[in-house]
């Protein structure tokens, strides 16, 4: 026991880094908010460019407010232990609102602080994934942003650029909640389409490569915002480039990794809009139980003119010509 509960407090030091000093005194932290400085604890599941860059949208709309922040930040690198360990350590620090980011250390969040306002950012289910009544009203001390992504258009932009496209691979983390209501969706789309779906599941990022081999010889691959499939992405585009298959990914993160394209959400402004919705909170006295969770209304077509080519497509030119951004 002793062995296991030192392995674990290594784990959860070796996990992130610390921007400040977290104070442990409630008192403090309460003083601190009447004088315009605040402490946030943020929590993250994964490392890969989506996530990373909710991060810090929501630490510059933080820095925009002109309120004074103290961060504390901590990295599960997509190990769910570690995430549980996490919310507990973040539970007792007394921080003025933690920041979780992903679906998995959102649920960890919502199980081990109850007296903290908590944020979520890249949850694509809150309803789902049970950390709110409902969008609308939800009802706790944990509300957000979602990143619900327009599947059925990404869907349907696989037709556009390969019109003769008759199957899509799917790869998805088994243990993601958000994944699952994505591949729902995109298995409805893809039977209005006339696609065969392939389907793989993982339970980590390891055994990426492997799923995307396991896939055969499908005509597309839809990458959905599974964050255990894009923190490992560069996997299924070696596997994509060098068998001539699109990727239509989830978001615009990935199209500039090295996907073909998307219509997607920029994780950026979404970790922005989060981090208005915090200063809500700290400066005026918002209460997360009232705060409808937001959604980003404006996705954008976003093309990959280089993964294209090597990935033996040609994109026309009147998707081109709608495009909100197209990386040469």
């Amino acid at each position: 026991m002793l062995a296991l509960a030192s392995a674990a407090a290594l784990a959860l030091a070796g996990c992130g880094s610390n921007s400040s000093t977290s104070a442990n005194d409630s008192s403090t932290h309460s003083n601190a908010a009447a004088k315009g400085s605040y402490s946030i604890g943020i929590m993250q599941y994964v490392s890969h460019p989506s996530l990373d860059a909710a991060r810090e949208g929501f630490k510059q709309a933080l820095a925009h407010s002109g309120l004074q922040v103290e961060f504390t930040e901590q990295n599960a690198q997509g190990d769910q232990a570690t995430v549980t360990s996490i919310a507990n350590q973040f539970a007792t620090n007394h921080f003025d609102l933690v920041l979780a980011i992903a679906t998995p250390t959102a649920q960890a969040a919502y199980q081990a602080i109850a007296d903290t306002p908590v944020l979520f950012t890249a949850v694509t289910d809150p309803v789902a994934a049970q950390l709110v009544d409902s969008n609308e009203k939800p009802g706790k001390n944990v509300t957000g942003t979602t990143d619900m992504n327009p599947v059925a258009q990404q869907i349907d932009l696989i037709k556009q650029v390969k019109p003769d496209a008759a199957s899509v691979g799917i790869i998805y983390s088994s243990g993601e909640v958000n994944s699952a209501v994505q591949v729902k969706i995109a298995k409805a789309e893809a039977a209005k389409q006339g696609l065969r779906v392939v389907e793989k599941t993982i339970t980590n990022s390891s055994e990426v490569v492997q799923a995307a081999h396991a896939l055969g010889s499908v005509d597309s691959i839809y990458v959905p915002t599974d964050n255990l499939v894009v923190s490992a992405l560069d996997s299924v585009l070696q596997f994509a480039e060098g068998t001539k298959i699109p990727v239509i990914v989830g978001e615009t993160s990935s199209v500039s990794a090295g996907g073909l394209g998307t219509v997607g959400l920029s994780y950026q402004e979404l970790g922005e809009q989060t981090g208005q919705m915090a200063v809500k909170i700290l400066k005026d006295g918002a209460d997360p139980a009232t705060m409808p969770v937001e959604a980003q209304k404006e996705p954008k077509l976003v093309l990959n003119k280089g993964a294209a080519a090597r990935m033996g497509v040609t994109l026309p030119q009147e998707l081109l010509s709608k495009a909100d951004n197209v990386i040469e």
